[in-house]
């Protein structure tokens, strides 16, 4: 975590303390204390925040709506899509927009979900969304950061095999896809910070159902 990254939490940890709504110690780490802290301020000041998502993970929904759209046949609904949480890094056609998918994605589900740092500032660079929420083990519906070469890979956890995850992401085989990407290549695993883990064992696929990449784009 940067020292911008840290200085922006123990800000906002120092701000919910004195409004009443203590994150526990004003350290600079967000954790389940501090996210809990910033959904009882939402709620005291109307917004209903709900402490953990009956029925399908609010992200995953809206990633599966543009599951199967290509960047060059659908170039433009994505591009339309893409720009629903206010910003997009712009032709899918043109650039790697993995991480544009996953923050489209979060920005649309959870707009109370912040992103800090270098993720807030650049969240289309796939290994920024290692500073995302919290660390957890890969269950559904985490976000799983993948090494590619110096760069990475960004997408959403939703099964595995023996060898392989089963991720929904953007800018597989150029679209919206379920892939099959190799756990060996797993950088690490995150969840929203304020939206509490269920603890769900990924479910087990069979692979001959998904294509195997190894360079996304």
């Amino acid at each position: 975590m940067t020292t911008d990254q840290t200085d922006a939490i123990r800000l906002i940890q120092s701000g919910l303390d004195k409004l009443g709504h203590s994150p526990g110690a004003v350290d600079g780490q967000w954790g389940v204390p501090t996210a809990r802290a910033l959904k009882s301020l939402l709620t005291a000041n109307g917004r209903p925040v709900s402490l953990a998502p009956v029925g399908p993970l609010p992200w995953i929904t809206e990633a599966k709506t543009a599951l199967g759209k290509n960047e060059a046949r659908d170039r433009n609904w994505l591009m339309d899509w893409l720009k629903r949480d206010g910003r997009s890094l712009g032709d899918p056609s043109k650039n790697p927009w993995c991480g544009d998918f996953v923050e489209t994605c979060i920005r649309v589900a959870l707009p109370a979900e912040p992103l800090l740092g270098a993720l807030g500032t650049n969240p289309y660079w796939a290994r920024n969304w290692l500073l995302f929420g919290q660390a957890v083990q890969p269950i559904t519906g985490a976000v799983l950061i993948f090494e590619r070469g110096s760069g990475g890979h960004v997408g959403f956890a939703v099964g595995q095999d023996d060898a392989h995850f089963y991720v929904l992401g953007g800018n597989q085989s150029d679209a919206v896809t379920v892939a099959r990407i190799a756990k060996s290549r797993l950088l690490g695993a995150r969840w929203p910070a304020t939206v509490p883990p269920r603890q769900q064992r990924l479910p087990t696929m069979r692979p001959g159902e998904f294509l195997t990449t190894t360079n996304e784009i």
